[in-house]
């Protein structure tokens, strides 16, 4: 059992139609035909949507993944139309709404690895393999691959998991010259973040991104890139500086939560039927602080600044 332990009720907002509540982001459709995408503060873990938020969170989220398609417009189209907050939305939109193309999406979320961790580790201790790509002897909890890898998996439903896919099922499933597009654009994206974030001493271990088709005026399609982009729901981030192999690595994302759920603090068994209790202040304050230590590290701006 998973999924909401306490599903929202959308705001209402007049001109916008609601679409779907997700794990962070409420979707809508406004009279245009575009998509007008909400991100909140909600925060997920062990496939539950958690009762208590992370402040600022969602505004985090936003304007990170601006900061990423503005570093990538050279390499890939992104969905984004604007930013600005539509007319009648609540005022607590402001900074975290996206009014973006709709798009002919493509059902797979398309995984890049440049170092072994989560279910990439698991896969690799049973068979030396990840998603059906050899791997050589040796490598342990956060070592860096030879060279970064494309993993994809299924797109899960809210309360179920993504599924690891070999690079052949996605071949089947949506055709050889888009899996191969797919593999290729995964593969530069990832590379050009990961240069980025090394630069500001922070390694890109593993990201996933979602990506659609738009029609060209000459009647064919291009590919863009969608959602939210390289934030820490997305990827994993750790410090360069104590990075250290065969262990698991400190990280910037939830790994408060996480921990916390599964300690004997937290009272709660991940593997019953109950949801997961509210959490405590002390790890909502760590958590947002380590949202906020990503966003300045990375984009070298003063979280701070922006509420001025």
């Amino acid at each position: 059992m998973s999924g909401f332990v306490e599903k929202p009720e959308p705001v209402q907002v007049p001109g916008l139609t609601h679409l779907h509540t997700g794990k962070v982001r409420d979707l809508y459709r406004n009279e245009a035909g575009d998509l007008v995408m909400v991100a909140s503060d909600r925060i997920s873990a062990y496939d539950w949507v958690l009762p208590t938020e992370i402040p600022d969170k969602g505004r985090v989220l936003t304007q990170l993944s601006l900061w990423w398609f503005d570093q990538l417009a050279g390499l890939v189209p992104n969905h984004v139309l604007s930013a600005e907050l539509p007319a009648g939305a609540p005022a607590d939109w402001a900074g975290r709404t996206l009014i973006c193309r709709s798009l002919r999406m493509v059902q797979v979320e398309c995984v890049a690895r440049g170092y072994l961790a989560g279910s990439g580790l698991a896969e690799y201790d049973a068979d030396r393999t990840v998603c059906g790509i050899g791997l050589p002897e040796g490598l342990v909890d956060g070592s860096e691959l030879p060279g970064p890898i494309f993993t994809p998996a299924t797109k899960a439903a809210v309360g179920d998991h993504d599924e690891n896919v070999s690079y052949e099922e996605v071949a089947r499933e949506v055709g050889p010259e888009t899996a191969a597009l797919l593999r290729r654009t995964t593969l530069d994206v990832y590379s050009r973040a990961r240069d980025i974030a090394r630069e500001r001493g922070i390694i890109l271990a593993d990201t996933k991104f979602e990506f659609g088709f738009a029609p060209t005026e000459d009647g064919g399609e291009e590919l863009i890139l969608a959602d939210e982009v390289l934030t820490p729901d997305s990827s994993r981030f750790w410090p360069a500086e104590i990075w250290e192999p065969g262990k698991a690595q400190p990280s910037y994302d939830k790994q408060f939560v996480r921990d916390w759920l599964t300690s004997p603090a937290s009272g709660w068994d991940r593997h019953g039927e109950q949801p997961p209790p509210p959490l405590p202040q002390a790890i909502v304050d760590a958590t947002r602080a380590k949202y906020l230590e990503a966003y300045e590290l990375l984009t070298g701006l003063n979280w701070s600044d922006r509420e001025r």
